[in-house]
């Protein structure tokens, strides 16, 4: 969809802020653009709606050169969102999202129409903030807004410069929750500038890190977390890039382990013979369609006598995540549960239970990630090793 063919740009005092830069931009695609102040990541995305002209080289758009046409034209079939957001003080919500659809010649119940089905797109209710003013709403609403207002006439591109950098770190990671949830329907080509590297590998689909005017490396987030392409790509992400790496990992069957398993009607003397057998201290207990209802603890079966079912002594079991959740969300769930295990469910069959992430696995699966990528292989296919007597 975006094609850079050896773009540089060039300014009259002699400095150059993008030196010879091409990549592509698949349709769909969110590409993030990271790394410090002057780096030339925003440059780049100006050089796409024109708002600066590169000095060499060609930009394409969806197979066109963009410097054959009207500039004005091309900034109307590009969504564009800033970090201040823009929008106009005299204008209503609903007024301000239709503002591109008004400058293309849409009829004027149209562009409300469209401008009320994006603001319950991105969270906020057209009845209620419709009429209100930029100055009424919160920061992190205002920046819902102008996501929607750039969407408004459905463009192919969007680009993003720092959208959610003026707002506490609360209300962005929601509007990076929102933003993905967006994505995830409308599908477009993104562009997205940003120098925190977290946002860079929680939104990107591939990061590119950003030297001085070149890219050093285009890459997944989960590669650019492994196996950093230069010593300067490895300095930026930083030290614990281990464990921002465990935002971009899901967690997988392959995973889990399988602890004993009770069901809520199965008799106490039964269910602590198949503990006694396992010479397990707990067992996880799902009701009579195998989803989660928690757990139980064997000293627990063995105190009450031999008398009831394991439904009279089961905990419900507040420590889950779906199958695909991030390894992130897996150790935060620990902690904040205080858990020594979380239970993996089929979040696409509701809530059967598969097994239960240990944090032993769970490193398991952040090191055969991290030796997937660096040696081209399935996850499942690498081989760990470990030091003897440790």
């Amino acid at each position: 969809m975006i094609r850079f063919e050896h773009v540089t740009k060039r300014y009259a005092d002699g400095t150059t802020a993008v030196d010879d830069l091409s990549f592509e931009v698949a349709e769909g695609e969110l590409i993030t653009l990271v790394g410090p102040s002057g780096c030339g990541k925003t440059t780049t995305m100006k050089m796409v709606n024109r708002l600066i002209e590169p000095t060499s080289g060609r930009i394409l758009l969806d197979g066109a050169d963009i410097a054959q046409g009207d500039p004005v034209e091309l900034r109307r079939r590009i969504g564009y969102v800033i970090q201040q957001v823009g929008l106009f003080p005299h204008r209503t919500v609903l007024e301000n999202t239709a503002t591109v659809p008004h400058l293309l010649g849409w009829q004027r119940k149209k562009a409300r129409a469209r401008a009320a089905e994006l603001l319950e797109l991105v969270g906020l209710d057209p009845a209620v903030y419709g009429d209100r003013y930029p100055d009424q709403l919160s920061g992190g609403q205002r920046q819902r807004v102008g996501v929607a207002r750039a969407l408004a006439a459905d463009p192919p591109v969007l680009l993003m410069d720092e959208p959610f950098g003026a707002v506490d770190p609360v209300v962005r990671e929601r509007l990076q929750s929102e933003f993905l949830r967006l994505q995830s329907q409308v599908r477009k080509t993104v562009l997205f500038v940003t120098h925190d590297i977290e946002e860079a590998v929680r939104l990107g689909d591939r990061i590119a890190v950003y030297g001085h005017g070149r890219i050093e490396q285009l890459d997944a987030p989960a590669a650019v977390l492994g196996a950093p392409a230069t010593p300067y790509v490895a300095d930026f992400v930083g030290a614990d890039r281990g464990l921002k790496r465990l935002s971009v990992t899901e967690i997988e069957a392959g995973d889990l382990e399988q602890p004993p398993v009770l069901h809520l009607d199965d008799p106490l003397p039964e269910a602590l013979r198949r503990l006694e057998s396992e010479e397990a201290r707990w067992a996880v207990v799902l009701d009579d369609r195998d989803n989660l209802h928690g757990w139980v603890a064997a000293e627990a079966l063995g105190s009450a006598g031999g008398r009831g079912t394991v439904r009279d002594h089961a905990r419900r079991m507040d420590a889950w995540l779906p199958l695909g959740a991030s390894l992130k969300q897996a150790f935060s769930t620990m902690l904040q549960h205080d858990a020594g295990w979380i239970a993996v469910l089929d979040g696409e069959r509701g809530d059967r239970f598969l097994g239960v992430l240990t944090p032993a696995r769970l490193h398991e699966a952040l090191r055969r990630s991290i030796g997937a990528d660096a040696v081209g292989a399935e996850r499942a296919d690498v081989e760990l090793r470990t030091v003897s007597g440790v």
